[in-house]
């Protein structure tokens, strides 16, 4: 099978593009390299089975020709990151919307399946939980910066939902909660990469307010295999998911884990929001997704405790982690190349 994936020189596009090889498939990965890097798929390059083509989503002509070329697509291609949607909103806006817009309007010209990765933002400050797919969405303001993610990938997600009910396009959607693993950066905000980074350098963790706000993370790699599965199930077709993990952590204690499994000396600090954001900004006391449906269809369950997970940044940038549990985590098992599996398409 061909399969295209915008996005694919990011992080997670870069690790889907490896499992997607790992089944026998064709590749081809579009990216602007705004976000993503060249570095992240350069050990893929040269491959038969493997292309990388430098460009947006806004480009109609080729998002025609790429889809027109492929089997189904992942649309993984978005402005991501608080830091970058509040110093480039406008720009942020137009990538998230005008380009799921182009690709939706490739896959139905073609007749390709979608899926489209859209973000636990979704429900602003809503901070019951667990939270469901039908949750309602809390938002604050219009005018403030901080809501124009949140309000894009609704967009997003009502596109996907029209396209199918109306036009019949096979489309699928994917909120994804704070997923983390080797090759994130943490230069948009991407807290446990950041916290890593800043450990290893002995200096101070930031965290931002009080550290009191709870947040769940998922390995790339779980991402990574319930994204295949979904898109093999014809029953996730015109449904939306969560996928996340359910272990719940403050942000003041896992600046503290991350200490710990680096073996640093690195102290906390704390730093108000206006000062690492802009003035107002708002954020959600708690955020953790319920998983039930996700679960239900395609028996989803992360396979990486938080512990392993930090472990895993931590040896990705070139230190051994510390510690009894975060040393012996180990990370899910990779595909053998070109064997076909359950979680291959």
């Amino acid at each position: 099978m061909k399969v295209f994936v915008t996005g694919g020189a990011g992080f997670i596009g870069s690790h889907l593009a490896e499992a997607l090889l790992a089944c026998g498939h064709a590749v081809t990965v579009m990216d602007n390299l705004s976000t993503g890097r060249y570095e992240n798929v350069a050990h893929l390059d040269g491959r038969a089975d493997f292309q990388m083509v430098t460009g947006t989503i806004l480009n109609e002509t080729l998002v025609d020709k790429l889809v027109e070329r492929c089997d189904m697509v992942f649309h993984l291609a978005a402005a991501v990151g608080v830091e970058l949607i509040i110093k480039k909103p406008l720009e942020s806006m137009m990538t998230n919307i005008r380009g799921s817009e182009v690709v939706l309007e490739m896959a139905h010209r073609y007749r390709k399946k979608v899926l489209i990765t859209s973000t636990s933002e979704i429900y602003g400050k809503n901070s019951q939980g667990p939270l469901r797919e039908d949750t309602d969405r809390v938002l604050g303001s219009p005018l403030k910066t901080r809501w124009s993610y949140s309000t894009s990938k609704a967009v997003d997600e009502i596109f996907a939902h029209v396209y199918w009910k109306e036009k019949g396009v096979p489309t699928i959607i994917v909120r994804l909660f704070n997923t983390v693993g080797p090759r994130q950066s943490g230069a948009y905000g991407m807290v446990i990469p950041r916290f890593v980074s800043q450990a290893l350098a002995g200096k101070p963790l930031q965290v931002h307010g009080d550290g009191s706000q709870t947040r769940c993370f998922l390995h790339v790699h779980d991402v990574v295999n319930a994204l295949i599965k979904l898109v093999e199930h014809p029953g996730a077709v015109g449904q939306v998911f969560n996928l996340g993990s359910q272990e719940e952590v403050t942000i003041e204690e896992l600046a503290k884990r991350v200490i710990r499994i680096a073996g640093s000396p690195s102290s906390i600090e704390h730093l108000p929001y206006e000062e690492a954001y802009e003035e107002g900004y708002e954020d959600m006391p708690r955020r953790i997704p319920d998983i039930s449906k996700i679960h239900a269809l395609i028996g989803f369950q992360p396979t990486m405790n938080l512990a392993g997970i930090i472990a895993s940044v931590v040896r990705s940038m070139g230190k051994t982690p510390v510690g009894g549990a975060a040393s012996s985590a180990k990370e899910p098992p990779r595909r053998k190349r070109a064997r076909k599996t359950k979680s291959c398409l």
